[in-house]
């Protein structure tokens, strides 16, 4: 039942990117119910700083009645075809009910790359990639 009261606490942001920031600084994980556009467009942001190593956090999908089956098997596919790396799609760990899924974002490890392990993302939301000598540029 929808009661209509605030769970949590709120906090006021100027725009989707501070509140998409801002989420990823307050969470342990990120899941992904069944939804729409808006829903894609935030999984798939949390994905891609999880691929650039912004953040080391699970990503999980709810994959209800097999929602995400369609997304999965396309992800899949970008994988067979080399557009996304097998490293990166373990990014994504998906279960049909909320216990299964709980467990895997517990023991999710995050994966990297040579060239991920080496970007840094600092406080001031800005991406930087640190070079052997050791500067940002």
């Amino acid at each position: 039942m929808i009661t209509g009261e605030t769970v949590g606490e709120v906090r006021a942001v100027s725009d989707m990117h501070q509140r998409k920031a801002e989420m990823a600084r307050q969470a342990d994980a990120f899941i992904a119910l069944p939804g729409g556009y808006g829903t894609l467009e935030e999984l798939l942001e949390v994905i891609t700083w999880a691929q650039l190593g912004i953040h080391r956090k699970p990503v999980g999908l709810l994959n209800v009645d097999g929602y995400y089956n369609s997304l999965l098997s396309f992800i899949d596919k970008a994988v067979d075809e080399g557009f996304i790396s097998p490293i990166s799609r373990r990014i994504i760990v998906s279960a049909p009910t909320a216990k299964q899924l709980v467990r895997q974002l517990e023991e999710y490890v995050p994966e990297y790359d040579e060239i991920t392990s080496k970007l840094v993302w600092d406080e001031v939301d800005r991406l930087s990639y640190v070079s052997e000598s050791g500067v940002a540029t």
